[in-house]
């Protein structure tokens, strides 16, 4: 009988065999062939506890760098045209009105006016687009009274924001061809020379829009060398009477409390006794002041004095400066308008220098229409070369700047407010009416303010 033998046990003793060998590896240095590191046999890595973290970094490892915010990018609403600001650099575009609105805002802020001066030609001649303006601005934010008022004034017959009379006056313009005096000129361009017995009287009105039949606060300026007598009467009452001392600077007489009219009556002047204009405010809100010259390119602005403009400044600081001319520049086929561009660069800087506290706002010409020799009318080509140095001297001066022309409609649009019913514009193809102005008015209110919400969601976003 054949006895079999057990093979199973050499088996067995191969497994261990192997399974030592194994192990074993894992303490073998580590191997590199060809440049290429062998990984480590292990093979009970499965069940091995985890190493415990190294207490530092190896040293030549690298630290993470910061998380970067990323920038707040500003974004403009389909079917608005955005008030593009060059002023970030400066802080001397749209941010200063921003600022002062969200003072407003803020029932407990002892700011209590915000003031927008408004400079321009023709276009904005009789409160035409301020009128309206102011109105949505005051609505939104509070404030009543038509601002600042000329002694005299051209446009006093069709004016409705404000009931104006006056009589023995000698009036001067910047645009008057002789007998003008740039050192005696105020921040209207004008000034006023009164005669015996020289009289203004301002008369708040409801007729065309609101919050202009009443005021809280007049303020009448003036400049004298020798004493000056004169009255006031409020309202119709009782005549004030005020003797001011001599003195060289800009002053003011101010009235406050419930004030529908206001007259002011020169008893005694001497020859060097200047009038600018009478002021009607709220205590808080808004105030707008509309200071238009017929026939200004805007270049004239940088011949009023400095000593005045700070004067004035000191009394009356604005938050936001707005220049809107081109209509007396622009001509049919011009290009060229560098020396124009330079011209209002110097205007820009005059005035901030002047109004250092102040944002600006560079409005750009509107349309303009010519009629052609086939009798259809269309745009100025001079008009669309002109927005771009417009737009030049914005970036170049740091400042805002709005394009009116691509926000009434662009090409031809003049025509079509000039044959809108009810009609928007005149048959000058030039001037806009008070329709129209409504109607520019409202744009730019819009833009003003969805760039006071990105201003907004900026600061907020930065502040997280």
């Amino acid at each position: 009988m054949k006895v079999l033998k057990n093979h199973l046990i050499y088996s067995l003793a191969l497994v261990w065999v192997v399974l030592a060998a194994l192990v074993g590896m894992h303490w073998l240095p580590t191997l590199t062939i060809d440049g290429h590191t062998l990984r480590r046999v292990d093979l009970l890595s499965d069940i091995r506890p985890p190493e415990p973290a190294l207490a530092e970094a190896d040293t030549d490892s690298v630290a993470l760098p910061p998380i970067v915010k990323p920038a707040f990018v500003d974004t403009c609403r389909t079917g608005l045209t955005c008030i593009e600001d060059y002023g970030d650099s400066t802080h001397r575009g749209m941010l200063p009105f921003y600022e002062a609105l969200g003072r407003l805002d803020d029932p407990a802020s002892a700011d209590d006016l915000v003031r927008v001066a408004v400079f321009g030609d023709s276009f904005i001649e009789g409160d035409i687009f301020t009128a309206d303006l102011r109105e949505m601005l005051q609505q939104r934010y509070g404030g009543c009274g038509v601002g600042y008022v000329d002694m005299t004034s051209q446009t006093s017959g069709y004016r409705p924001t404000v009931r104006h009379t006056f009589g023995g006056w000698e009036s001067h313009a910047a645009t008057d061809s002789a007998r003008f005096d740039r050192k005696k000129q105020g921040i209207s361009s004008h000034y006023f020379v009164p005669r015996g017995g020289a009289y203004a009287e301002w008369r708040g009105q409801s007729r065309y829009a609101s919050r202009l039949d009443t005021c809280q606060r007049v303020t009448l300026f003036f400049a004298s060398r020798d004493t000056l007598s004169l009255t006031a009467r409020v309202n119709g009452g009782e005549e004030q009477p005020f003797v001011v001392p001599p003195t060289a600077d800009l002053q003011h007489l101010t009235l406050e409390g419930r004030i529908g009219s206001i007259r002011w009556t020169v008893r005694q002047a001497a020859d060097s006794t200047l009038f600018y204009g009478v002021t009607m405010d709220g205590r808080r809100g808004i105030a707008v002041d509309n200071f238009s010259l017929r026939g200004s390119s805007g270049l004239t602005l940088r011949n009023i004095p400095s000593r005045f403009l700070r004067s004035f400044n000191r009394q009356r600081p604005y938050d936001l400066i707005v220049l809107v001319f081109g209509l007396n520049v622009a001509t049919e086929r011009g290009r060229d308008y560098n020396g124009y561009r330079q011209g209002m660069e110097a205007v820009v800087a005059h005035l901030q220098e002047n109004f250092p506290q102040a944002g600006f706002l560079l409005v750009g010409v509107g349309d303009r229409d010519y009629k052609t020799d086939e009798g259809d009318f269309h745009t100025m080509p001079g008009v669309k070369n002109l927005i771009r140095y417009q737009q030049a001297i914005a970036a170049q001066s740091g400042i805002a700047f709005w394009n009116m022309f691509d926000a009434m409609g662009g090409e031809e649009s003049m025509s079509k407010l000039v044959h809108a019913k009810p009609q928007m514009a005149n048959y000058d193809y030039t001037h806009i009416n008070f329709r129209g102005g409504k109607r520019l008015a409202g744009l730019l209110f819009d833009t003003m303010m969805y760039g006071k919400e990105q201003y907004d969601r900026r600061r907020a976003y930065e502040e997280e």
